[in-house]
């Protein structure tokens, strides 16, 4: 899926902190369903989840003349079709696009929220992260957070075929994160530590899939993407499965354990994401139905 060459990117949406280091922390606490949501990619049990804390260590700019300036190199589709950061700002332009354009047809205003590209570890107002966690949304302040070499571990660690539509995938999921979080659906489900293939942590996960799958269904409308090809859709369905709690368990234990599910397993990702791009509606993610 080539970016359309012609269109114009608003780098205004994606904030730049490659090589800055982590900001001086803004304190704890709260960070239950933060902790759910950051573990998104990762398929572990919230409880075991570490490198998220309410302390930051003290701010580094050792390498902030390092950080690239988004604004002045990505402008046009050509630009993402030739970085990845740029990729990245036009994929975020996409979804927000859709995502605007989908809550006014409902009547509704869609707010819209920043991604911000990090190294190594940064401070959300969620706590203090580090890149083990990998991509996570902080309804706290409403950013998704990404260090680019999470694309890198997506296929040397969780066995991802990769590719630009992988990538397209897990922040389509991050702001279906952000969809729910405006929507209600977060609050709803706030302190819920459940686990298990039908819990609330399961469904909300995978309908963060789905409402990816929506907006991968109309992103060619949005002008910002060419045709999509079965070999993107087969690249988005790929690191669905290969960050199923099934399959990172038996990659990391040796064995599954559907009782401390938190994300689904690879089966019911990828169904998801499936009823997403063949639907294309939102109402399709409303209600899942989803089995083990």
């Amino acid at each position: 899926m080539p970016f359309n060459e012609r269109s114009r990117l608003d780098p205004s949406q994606v904030q730049d902190r490659r090589g800055r280091g982590a900001a001086v922390a803004i304190g704890g606490g709260g960070l239950g369903l933060v902790v759910l949501l950051v573990a998104m990619l990762l398929g572990v049990n919230p409880a075991e989840l570490a490198g998220i804390t309410g302390q930051a260590p003290a701010a580094s700019t050792e390498n902030a003349s390092a950080a690239n300036t988004l604004e002045q190199e990505c402008q046009t589709g050509a630009d993402a079709n030739t970085r990845e950061d740029c990729r990245v700002v036009g994929f975020v332009n996409s979804i927000q696009a859709f995502w605007t354009d989908e809550f006014a047809r409902q009547g509704a205003q869609y707010i819209p929220a920043m991604t911000q590209l990090f190294t190594g570890s940064t401070q959300a107002a969620c706590g203090y992260a580090t890149a083990a966690v990998g991509p996570f949304y902080c309804p706290s302040d409403q950013i998704v957070y990404l260090d680019l070499e999470f694309f890198t571990e997506l296929t040397t660690r969780f066995g991802a075929q990769g590719g630009p539509f992988a990538e397209a995938y897990v922040l389509a999921h991050e702001y279906g994160h952000h969809v729910q979080n405006l929507t209600g659906v977060l609050d709803a489900t706030d302190g819920s530590g459940d686990t298990g293939p039908q819990s609330v942590s399961v469904q909300i996960e995978l309908q963060a899939d789905c409402l990816a799958g929506v907006w991968a269904h109309h992103a060619t409308e949005t002008g910002y993407l060419t045709q999509l090809t079965d070999e993107e859709i087969a690249q988005s369905l790929d690191a669905a499965a290969a960050v199923g709690d099934d399959r990172i368990q038996r990659q990391t234990q040796g064995y599954v354990s559907p009782e401390s599910w938190t994300h689904g397993s690879s089966e019911q990702r990828q169904r998801a994401l499936k009823d997403g791009l063949q639907t294309g509606d939102p109402a399709a993610c409303e209600t899942p139905g989803w089995t083990p």
